[in-house]
């Protein structure tokens, strides 16, 4: 190979999407290609023209023009332009124009075909923007945990499941003992009725000295929740420790009983796998415990992410562990203080209600209260919140910055007032007042009378779809947050302080689809809370077009994953993880793709004033 064609050739091998293709593919690229200089301004595809190359910019700018002459793009040195003519239509939808002198490479349209036709990943590149940003999310999806922890249910679940009919309790031990399980299912044609453990024995029939010939019902589990054959296992086990059961039984389609999964079985599956550790957090008696609990979690995390995890995966995990600590210091709590004096919710909201936490996740959480509490009864909440609040910051989830937690008594509401509160934000949303509703829109129950959280949050889903002047305000907010991304594509970094060179993936990228998520869907009416199922659920309904909502899920997962990653790196180094990241740090194909990203929720952005008055607020 002459000299000329190995400086093509390491040229190619340098930048996306020829850096991914193999030798066998890259190796005659360079023999293929001819030059060709151009002068600033001058036209190198002419709208309506036929073209029968990629070009790829060696040195110099390419303008890329619509039918109107409006700027789409500027492209620079080792991007492509005009495989728009070879993968679609032969006659050219833009106009490219030359803004420097510019160094072009021509790949004819039969190489670039032959390599695309044996190379998937290298024509998803040249696909539409949504379509790579979707191709990249896939892979991160695909390859989003280890294989045990992507295992079916179907393929280590106990298919022998032991059943009975109607029969007595002295009836259905016998049964257990027999078979020497610690479940048993009670079945009804062929579906799940009930379930008995053996701890239902030992609380509710010994400790309680039931009569044991009284109906299994009595004491059963009726209707219990179910899972699929391909449930995961890591799906089934963050099922199990959220509702704190530990049997689950597989059902069909036709919801008939196929087997029963336990968490000793997966606990068994996983066992041997060394990125999997586990803490039994409702053993913990001690903030120190807690805490030692707590960063056993953030290291099960940091292996998911260093064995590839996705974001839905990782954040799975941590928030797991961060809701089960709460709990643990709400029933440590109330051992201490003694029971409440009327019934309470402790709530989580932001990212963790979303069930999207990071490694630098803050907490935000508050009481529900019932509409029976007085004024005497605060001295018991008031502690209880302290001790929850700060266990939880020993723990290693720090207080909120903002005091947006139930240690602060503003709060601490009753059902009632909660409402109320809602109604006053919705009704004259002001700057302070839409802050608090962004954060306390994301409400979930973890602990105590949910029911309680669940009638407020209701409440003010319903409130909110009709009210035109919130959406209106919501929106303002989302267009606000502007992704790092400049005319050209190219990536607003800061220029100088802590982050010099660095841009922030948060602020106008993550949190940015999340306030997304959520106008669409406080305007939907949709009570979910996690961003992914707000924006399935409002494609669904016409908050937003499907395509628009698969787009943002896509560039979600990505920008999330690719923060989670960050942040790993980050504690491996010592170092206190962040949303800051260097684009020049990333690979070349990963900086396309945050460019994709960043471009898809702006575009929704700009889109939002079509549908919505924005406002200065």
């Amino acid at each position: 190979m002459s000299v000329e064609l190995q400086e093509v050739h390491n040229f190619l091998a340098e930048h996306a999407p020829f850096a991914q293709l193999s030798h066998t593919l890259l190796a005659p690229l360079p023999q293929a290609c001819t030059m060709r200089y151009v002068r600033a301004g001058e036209t190198v595809v002419a709208l309506d023209s036929p073209n029968d190359y990629c070009f790829i910019i060696r040195s110099g700018a390419v303008d890329v023009l619509d039918q109107q002459g409006v700027l789409l793009d500027r492209r620079d040195a080792g991007r492509c332009f005009g495989y728009s003519t070879i993968l679609g239509e032969n006659r050219s939808r833009y106009q490219m124009v030359a803004v420097e002198d510019s160094l072009l490479l021509l790949l004819p349209r039969e190489a670039f075909l032959q390599v695309a036709q044996q190379d998937a990943a290298f024509e998803r590149f040249f696909s539409s923007q949504s379509k790579r940003m979707s191709a990249a999310a896939q892979h991160l999806r695909s390859d989003s945990s280890s294989e045990l922890l992507r295992t079916p249910l179907e393929k280590f679940m106990i298919r022998d499941a032991a059943t009975v009919g109607q029969v007595s309790i002295r009836e259905a031990a016998q049964v257990m003992t027999s078979r020497n399980v610690s479940s048993l299912l009670i079945t009804q044609d062929g579906k799940v009725r009930g379930i008995v453990t053996d701890r239902d024995l030992r609380s509710k029939v010994v400790a309680q000295a039931r009569d044991p010939h009284e109906s299994i019902e009595r004491i059963a589990t009726i209707e219990p929740v179910t899972a699929r054959a391909e449930t995961s296992a890591l799906e089934a086990m963050l099922t199990m420790t959220e509702l704190g059961i530990h049997h689950l039984p597989v059902v069909d389609e036709q919801e008939l009983l196929i087997g029963i999964v336990s968490a000793a079985d997966i606990m068994r599956l996983l066992r041997n796998d060394p990125m999997y550790i586990t803490a039994d957090i409702s053993s913990r008696q001690t903030p120190e415990e807690l805490a030692q609990a707590y960063s056993m979690a953030h290291d099960v995390a940091l292996r998911f992410i260093e064995r590839g995890a996705g974001a839905e995966a990782v954040s799975g995990v941590l928030t797991l562990a961060a809701d089960g600590i709460a709990r643990r210091l709400c029933t440590l709590a109330e051992e201490e203080l003694g029971p409440p004096p009327v019934p309470y919710a402790f709530v989580v909201a932001g990212s963790q209600a979303r069930k999207g936490m990071g490694l630098a996740s803050d907490q935000d959480n508050c009481l529900v209260l019932s509409d029976e509490y007085q004024d005497e009864h605060n001295e018991y909440f008031e502690a209880l919140s302290q001790r929850v609040c700060s266990g939880l910051d020993a723990a290693g989830q720090v207080l909120c910055p903002g005091d947006m937690m139930a240690s602060n008594p503003q709060w601490r509401m009753t059902r009632r007032q909660w409402i109320d509160t809602f109604q006053h934000w919705i009704t004259a949303p002001e700057p302070d007042a839409l802050l608090h509703a962004q954060t306390f829109f994301d409400f979930r129950a973890i602990h105590g009378a949910s029911e309680l959280a669940k009638e407020v949050h209701s409440e003010a889903i319903a409130m909110a779809q009709t009210s035109k002047r919130l959406h209106a305000h919501l929106a303002t907010l989302a267009a606000r947050r502007e992704p790092p991304l400049g005319f050209f594509r190219g990536f607003v970094v800061e220029r100088s302080g802590e982050h010099v060179h660095q841009l922030d993936l948060k602020k106008g990228g993550i949190y940015a689809v999340t306030q997304l998520a959520r106008l669409f869907a406080v305007a939907g009416g949709i009570d979910q809370i996690a961003t992914r199922q707000r924006l399935q659920l409002a494609g669904q309904v016409g908050s937003v077009s499907e395509r628009g909502a698969q787009d943002l899920i896509d560039a979600f997962e990505f920008l999330s994953t690719i923060a989670l990653r960050h942040q790993a790196a980050q504690i491996r180094a010592g170092q206190r993880p962040d949303y800051h990241v260097d684009p020049n740090a990333l690979k070349k194909l990963d900086r396309e793709h945050l460019r994709d990203a960043f471009q898809i929720i702006k575009n929704m952005q700009n889109a939002l004033s079509t549908k919505y008055p924005i406002r200065n607020i």
